[in-house]
């Protein structure tokens, strides 16, 4: 059984010193006893009561186990893997250290000092690759779920961004592929985010060559059906960049009453449109009259390709410059709102999603899709996301007028999550004594009562 953490000084630490001060000498030594140095994990805790998430995703998973022999229960393994993600462990070896931090024991509902420690390395690696195909299925519509459960209610209208990302393997992978364009052997995972609020909606992995048409139309009519489940009267809008301007996604969508913003790569006909032509030659004109540096303008017309079955709304952003003309194309099924409001306020406002992905990617290290199995990696991106839930979470409960409110999910573990602690327990009660000099103290407190469940 593992040993628990002790209480007091542990004199058997090796020591060490740094410069002395005052001609007084400076020793130092990890022997300081029960402290820990994430107690911002006692907040992802009560986020994670409030939104459900462990007990969510581990009724996915089947457990083979005795439950005779059982010292780790799935949920538990769970929690400790998503905890430890949002606060910078990223790789399950941390957790050997981990196991008997009290932060992060208190966060697991266990006593600082007693009882068995939390899931070592093996066990979480172990855990990590056994869901099956099907149960990890189960897994990504139950993070689907709590997407939809996160609004109170059913919103009337919401735009989801759908991308891919370049996510470099780390060795001949299960669907690791050589894209020419990235220059890389990686994966291509697809990220869908409710950009305007910052919510993640699917993550799924998948090989490194840019999705078809046929694939891309397949996942979203399966995201689709399971929003519908929940809202079947909210309007919603798909928006994405070239690679997902299809035939066979926007034929889906048409059909599925799904409204769609997509990028459209230029060609021949596009550039040789009357409308386009004559409105691109007019602001060529009109900069050069004039002298502007830079002159933008905007125009629209139908268009219908070869492989199209009908006409669609193509709308054109026309720049001028000293530079040269250069034009980007959308098709769009929205038939309200002017060119230039689909293509800046519309089209453009999707750009912030990448900064989403690289939250998910750079910030909680999801691109850590290391394992040989692809089944173990996208459970990975599932756990990573499950992260990402709950540091959104505490940060909707940060006060709007507050410095963190719109703080980088880096910034907010640096500030709430990476708190030192000691934690004090005796006969009748436990103590978290935090440092009397934290800066945002005022804030943690605020988060603490603002997450604490209702009385029932």
């Amino acid at each position: 059984m593992p040993r628990a953490t002790p209480a007091g000084s542990d004199d058997s630490a090796p020591g060490f010193s740094f410069p002395a001060i005052g001609r007084k000498k400076i020793t130092a030594a990890f022997d300081g006893g029960r402290l820990t140095s994430d107690g911002g994990v006692l907040l992802l805790a009560q986020a994670e009561r409030a939104m459900g998430l462990r007990r969510r995703l581990a009724a996915c998973i089947a457990d083979p186990r005795d439950p005779v022999r059982v010292i780790h229960r799935l949920d538990d393994i769970l929690r400790a893997r998503v905890f430890a993600i949002a606060c910078g462990y990223e790789d399950a070896d941390d957790l050997d250290a981990l196991r008997d931090d009290p932060g992060f024991r208190l966060a697991l509902d266990k006593l600082p000092g007693s009882g068995a420690g939390l899931a070592s390395q093996p066990t979480m690696s172990r855990w990590e690759n056994a869901p099956t195909t099907r149960e990890l299925a189960r897994m990504m519509a139950a993070m689907i779920d709590i997407y939809c459960i996160s609004y109170p209610a059913a919103p009337a209208a919401v735009t989801l961004d759908i991308d891919d990302t370049c996510d470099v393997v780390h060795g001949y992978q299960q669907l690791s592929f050589w894209n020419g364009h990235h220059g890389e052997r990686c994966f291509l995972p697809i990220h869908v985010y409710d950009t305007a609020t910052g919510r993640p909606v699917a993550m799924l992995l998948r090989t490194g060559k840019t999705p078809s048409g046929a694939e891309a139309a397949g996942h979203i009519r399966r995201l689709v059906r399971h929003l519908r489940r929940h809202w079947p009267e909210t309007h919603i809008t798909i928006r994405g960049d070239g690679h997902y301007g299809r035939p066979e996604v926007m034929a889906f969508c048409e059909a599925a009453g799904v409204d769609y913003v997509f990028g459209l790569p230029t060609n021949a006909a596009l550039r040789a449109d009357p409308e386009i032509v004559a409105a691109a030659d007019a602001c060529a004109v009109k900069r050069a009259q004039r002298q502007y540096p830079v002159l933008r303008n905007y125009a629209e017309t139908r268009y219908g390709a070869k492989s199209w079955k009908c006409q669609r709304r193509v709308v054109a952003r026309i720049e001028a410059s000293t530079l040269g003309m250069d034009i980007r194309y959308v098709v769009t099924s929205l038939a309200e709102g002017s060119a230039e409001h689909i293509y800046d306020t519309l089209y453009c406002a999707r750009g912030n999603a990448e900064n989403l992905i690289k939250r998910h990617k750079t910030q909680l290290a999801s691109d850590r899709t290391s394992c040989r199995s692809a089944n173990a990696n996208q459970m990975r991106i599932i756990l990573h996301t499950a992260a990402y839930w709950l540091v959104w979470r505490i940060q909707q409960e940060i006060p709007k007028a507050a410095a963190l409110a719109t703080a980088e999910f880096a910034t907010l573990r640096l500030r709430l999550l990476k708190v030192a602690a000691r934690v004090i327990e005796t006969a009748t009660r436990i103590r978290v004594a935090f440092a009397s000099a934290c800066p945002d103290a005022s804030l943690f407190r605020t988060l603490a009562t603002g997450l604490r469940p209702a009385p029932t």
